[in-house]
């Protein structure tokens, strides 16, 4: 599947949330949003459902634990200014809830019967 038919098969709804909620965690920096957790990890589940395809689930995976291992070591090198570390810690939660969705799917696929 070459890039161009993967980008005609994500939803705007996908691309929306994905792009919501980097915003959201870079913006939290900066001010207080109310119920903030609960608003990033609903947004990562649904970037997990809908935004990542069977054919990019690896390299999606990857990427993700990249991220997180950055993400930790953003937290605790975030010491230095506390925007830099609720931003990592924000992006964080934001990923790895769209990871979950992404490894539970592939773990199923994987259990399924051939």
């Amino acid at each position: 599947m070459s890039a161009q038919e993967i980008r005609k098969e994500v939803t705007p709804v996908g691309r929306f949330a994905f792009l919501t909620g980097l915003i959201i965690a870079v913006v939290s920096g900066f001010s207080a949003i109310p119920y903030l957790s609960v608003i990033l990890f609903l947004l990562g589940l649904l970037v997990g459902a809908i935004h990542v395809r069977e054919g990019e689930t690896t390299a999606f995976l990857t990427a993700v634990i990249s991220l997180v291992i950055i993400g930790m070591a953003g937290i605790q090198f975030g010491e230095f200014t506390m925007i830099v570390k609720i931003i990592f810690q924000n992006f964080t939660a934001f990923a790895s809830a769209a990871a979950l969705i992404v490894a539970l799917r592939e773990i199923f696929a994987a259990a399924r019967p051939k």
